[in-house]
């Protein structure tokens, strides 16, 4: 984080005079899918199975039962500037980066250097589906919808799979895959986009998927501020998380953040946090802020 004074006195590519113009108002529409399939099944699951889980996809099951403030999304937009990628919060500015999403999700066992890269010809959708599931290729054909222009399969489909299918990897695998289509890559409620199952492939040969749900996210912000309102379709809960734990005071030091020891998500669920909060209220908070208000930063 570093005020834009200092980017110009040190040099960018920006154009001298070049000044953001900030939206006066966005209206941003943060609606989510229905989560409460996901946590039961979460519940019903006994610690070997979660254990599991959480060695293979660290703590994005932390993630279905995070509240998105929407007021809180909806100020953080009108702040985001177009020119340099960022939030300027006051003379302050801010981005989440790869090592910032990295420690949320406690993201520390894939190559960092590896990341998704759609294969040229990849595997079909359905034998994809077939591979996760281990049904037929006619149940797989038959899953297929479009909605929106957007080629996805029904939620419903996968959840009974999840909760009974005799191979626990199966069922784990099923979990992450609702995760990253229900809640990371949200595109069509209650159903899960199809260029998610190419993306989830490839997490299981290792690649860093940080750098996509970044891209995925500016993209989406980016969308909505350029034509003053829309959806905002990708992980609404982890940007959400992001900037509050900015102004959560941690113990130690503000690395603590980055301890492998440390469960930023459950730590985030545990705390008090202010409901009810205007819009007005937030941008009141990023027009006043300073550096020494923000708690921790990637090193």
């Amino acid at each position: 984080m570093v005020s834009k004074d200092s980017e110009r006195k040190g040099g960018d590519s920006l154009v001298e005079g070049c000044v953001a113009n900030l939206p006066e108002h966005i209206t941003v529409n943060v609606r989510q899918n229905s989560l409460e399939d996901l946590v039961r099944v979460w519940n019903q699951w006994d610690s070997d199975t979660r254990g599991i889980f959480t060695e293979r996809y660290r703590d994005i099951a932390h993630l279905i039962t995070i509240r998105v403030d929407e007021q809180l999304i909806q100020a953080m937009v009108r702040f985001k500037d177009p020119a340099y990628q960022c939030f300027t919060f006051n003379q302050e500015d801010m981005t989440p980066t790869i090592e910032e999403y990295a420690a949320l999700l406690r993201i520390d066992n894939v190559q960092f250097g590896k990341i998704y890269v759609k294969e040229p010809k990849p595997m079909t959708f359905k034998k994809k589906l077939v591979r996760l599931t281990d049904m037929t290729d006619a149940w797989a054909e038959k899953q297929r919808r479009k909605k929106n222009e957007t080629i996805c399969i029904p939620w419903s489909s996968l959840q009974e799979l999840v909760l009974s299918h005799p191979d626990i990897l199966k069922r784990v695998n099923l979990f992450a895959l609702a995760i990253y289509g229900l809640v990371i890559f949200l595109r069509v409620l209650g159903h899960l986009e199809v260029a998610v199952f190419d993306f989830f492939e490839r997490l299981k040969q290792g690649v860093n998927p940080i750098p996509t749900i970044l891209a995925e996210t500016f993209r989406s912000l980016s969308t909505c501020q350029r034509v003053g309102k829309g959806r905002f379709i990708r992980c609404a809960q982890l940007l959400n998380v992001w900037i509050l734990s900015h102004f959560w005071k941690v113990e130690r030091t503000p690395f603590h953040m980055f301890s492998k020891t440390f469960v930023p998500l459950q730590a985030y669920l545990k705390k008090e946090w202010p409901k009810e909060v205007t819009e007005q209220h937030w941008v009141s908070v990023f027009q006043n802020l300073h550096a020494e208000d923000v708690t921790w930063r990637a090193p």
